[in-house]
């Protein structure tokens, strides 16, 4: 009997699993309202450059008004300067980063043939608060020769993301997983808010960093740790839907941003939303997968005992029943006290080198981490691109998020039926002709352009999605949650250059979107040369894993046939 089986006996998803799945999966939350709360902590309203002395008449084409605030949501950039007239008579051309001064004008309209002065900025501006009353960028002046920094932060934000995922991977490994959910959890929380005073740019950036640093880390080791503790009959489902409540996060960015539009109190408000998830998370257990690799035999017979009772059945399992039976008598006498022993000898020490430990494990890992790259730069770019759409951006943000509910429910069905690699492939391709087809579309049908982009952002959302469980598949327990960090850090290489890829619409609006069409339809031709893990259990040594889509031997057939006679 392997660990696996400890589910057919003790259920595969019951009341004690449900209840530690929702417990965990519900701090997942805070892991996609941090990821994407930039989206508004960054918004640069329509500003222009300010000028000495107070103004007393603005004029924009025909439109008059006595102030820049009357004016400014009507301004558009690089259709025109603002023609303004200050008490001391002065008369300026302003526009976001450059203000004129008109020499000798003979009165006061829009159109002037004379000399003119060209200033430089000089730091002062005035800010359009019909939509955002404050953010960042406002309170630091992130404009101009400084919008750089405010381009810099999502980047930076991901960078952390991807040092977390490799981080945290691997001490989750030799640590446990619970250690690093509580750990992570706590800091999320307090750098969270730690953020909302951070009283200046680089103080905001670095705790944003660290807050990506332990927001990634959660998010890497719930998956391996609901995946252990879930049977492999809704091992697909529990899987997916962890992402289900990362687009929750998503929605409720949008949601908090339409109603809070000021940056520090919408950081305080995202923050505090999975608090209470810190009253109960050191009440969680260890997974039997990780006592079982770390020979903790006498711990896992007492969690066994724990899920029987709560899910009311009698525990008929032994530690020693879960071992490989050359193995067993090793486990009884551990279990009978004989500890010296075990933690005298040395504990392999597994690294990054050992993904490649062979041509075949190289190729799998290889397809896995373009696989993660990809999916990962094609759900940023849909959903940091969508408040650029067109109409209203908090509905397009909240639509990127709600299109990823149905898209994990079709995954699962597929996936349980047709498998990971035949669901995998198409979607990536899907993923690549929405974005082919949003570069044909004309630009002025914003409702199709807005619907492709939902669609591929719908596609890619299943290849996103189901990665995290088709790795746990691929990979033995002892370096599973190395895979899994290791390709969230491939993941999040693509989500470092995901808003780089997102700034190339100011060259051509559409290069977003086919370098993630070209990249999604080379790799979906690539997944189809992974090999299939549906209906199989979890492996537990590199062997296990490496033997995954090996063809048998003649020989292993004519065994397998007369031990178990011929298969229809």
């Amino acid at each position: 009997m392997s660990v696996e089986k400890v589910f057919d006996e003790l259920g595969h998803f019951k009341r004690f699993q449900a209840c530690l799945y929702f417990a965990a999966v519900f701090q997942a939350i805070a892991c996609g309202i941090h990821y994407l709360a930039s989206v508004f902590l960054v918004e640069t309203p329509i500003f222009v450059s300010s000028v000495p002395g107070n103004i007393t008449d603005v004029l924009y084409g025909n439109v008059t008004a006595s102030s820049l605030e009357e004016i400014l949501p009507v301004f558009k950039s690089g259709s025109g300067p603002l023609v303004v007239k200050t008490a001391e008579g002065e008369q300026w051309e302003l526009s976001r980063c450059r203000c004129t001064l008109r020499i000798n004008p003979t009165h006061f309209s829009y159109d002037f043939d004379g000399n003119k002065t060209v200033k430089e900025c000089t730091g002062n501006f005035v800010y359009d608060h019909t939509e955002v009353y404050q953010s960042i960028v406002t309170d630091w002046d992130l404009v101009c020769d400084k919008e750089w920094l405010a381009k810099l932060c999502q980047p930076t934000f991901m960078l952390g993301v991807l040092i977390g995922a490799l981080v945290f991977g691997d001490v989750a490994d030799r640590v446990g997983r619970v250690k690093i959910l509580m750990l992570t959890s706590v800091c999320q929380f307090g750098f969270g808010v730690a953020v909302a005073f951070s009283g200046n740019y680089y103080f905001f950036v670095v705790l944003r960093f660290l807050l990506a640093m332990v927001s990634s880390g959660y998010l890497v080791v719930v998956f391996v740790y609901v995946t252990e503790f879930t049977g492999n009959k809704v091992r697909t489902w529990t899987s997916m839907h962890v992402h289900a409540a990362f687009a929750v996060g998503v929605m409720m960015v949008a949601l908090t941003g339409y109603l809070v539009r000021v940056w520090w109190i919408y950081q305080i408000v995202l923050s505090v939303c999975t608090a209470p998830f810190l009253l109960f998370c050191w009440k969680f257990p260890e997974t039997p997968f990780y006592l079982m690799a770390k020979g903790r035999y006498e711990e896992t017979e007492k969690l066994l005992n724990v899920i029987a009772r709560v899910n009311g059945l009698e525990c008929r399992l032994k530690a020693e029943d879960l071992l490989e039976p050359g193995k067993r008598e090793d486990g009884k006498s551990l279990l009978k006290g004989d500890t010296d022993e075990q933690s005298s000898k040395p504990e392999k020490k597994l690294t990054i080198v050992d993904l490649f430990g062979s041509w075949r494990m190289a190729g799998r890992t290889c397809t896995v981490w373009a696989i993660w790259f990809i999916g990962s730069l094609g759900y940023y770019v849909f959903s940091l691109g969508s408040v650029n759409l067109g109409g209203n951006q908090y509905v397009n943000l909240f639509l990127a998020g709600a299109v990823e509910l149905p898209s994990y429910l079709v995954g699962c069905f597929a996936m349980d039926r047709i498998g990971r690699k035949k669901t995998c492939a198409p979607s990536l391709l899907l993923a690549a002709v929405a974005c082919f087809l949003v570069i044909v579309v004309p630009a002025d049908i914003e409702i199709l352009t807005i619907v492709l982009s939902m669609i591929g952002k719908f596609a890619i959302a299943i290849a996103f999605g189901l990665i995290y469980l088709y790795t746990c598949e691929l990979y033995p327990t002892i370096i599973r949650s190395l895979a899994v960090g290791s390709g969230s850090m491939m993941c999040r290489v693509g989500s470092v250059v995901a808003p780089f890829c997102v700034y190339l619409a100011d060259i051509w609006i559409y290069l977003p979107q086919l370098i993630v069409g070209i990249l999604a339809l080379i790799f979906g031709v690539l997944a189809l040369f992974l090999p299939e893990t549906l209906g199989k259990p979890l492996t537990t040594t590199l062997e296990e894993a490496e033997s995954l889509g090996r063809k048998p031997s003649k020989m292993n057939d004519r065994l397998e046939l007369n031990q178990h006679g011929a298969k229809a």
